[in-house]
């Protein structure tokens, strides 16, 4: 069994949580994506964010929100994404860049617009940090 190593964004405002669809994609995922090698989690979240939102994340105000596992969107049976979470601060102004087509806060009703992983993470969010 194969594992995807992502790294992923957190930003929940007024009860929704920021998301982002990809060019040719109909499936909203979190933002961040996968780890380059020797990357570590903090550098991997502010790299992806951003070259997928155009603002700088700031890792002195990250914190690990938690780290889901469930079947890879869109890989064969069997192959498991690992999503290690984090929240920060950020700099800048969203705006999708590169392979991400649109960028929208979506709330608990939006779950089964999502990857399996993150309706895990939407599950947790609405248990923990008030995603409506």
């Amino acid at each position: 069994m194969g594992y995807v190593d992502k790294i992923a964004w957190i930003r929940l405002e007024d009860g929704r949580v920021l998301s982002t669809r990809s060019r040719g994609r109909d499936v909203w995922y979190l933002p961040g994506g996968k780890r380059e090698p020797g990357e570590t989690d903090l550098a991997t979240l502010c790299r992806e964010i951003a070259e997928e939102l155009s603002v700088v994340v700031l890792p002195e105000s990250a914190v690990h929100v938690g780290t889901f596992t469930a079947q890879a969107h869109g890989h064969s049976a069997g192959t498991m994404v690992r999503m290690t979470c984090y929240s920060a601060e950020y700099r800048g102004t969203l705006r999708a860049a590169n392979e991400i087509a649109e960028v929208g806060w979506l709330g608990y009703a939006d779950r089964h617009r999502v990857s399996p992983v993150d309706q895990l993470i939407f599950d947790h969010l609405r248990a923990s940090a008030g995603l409506r």
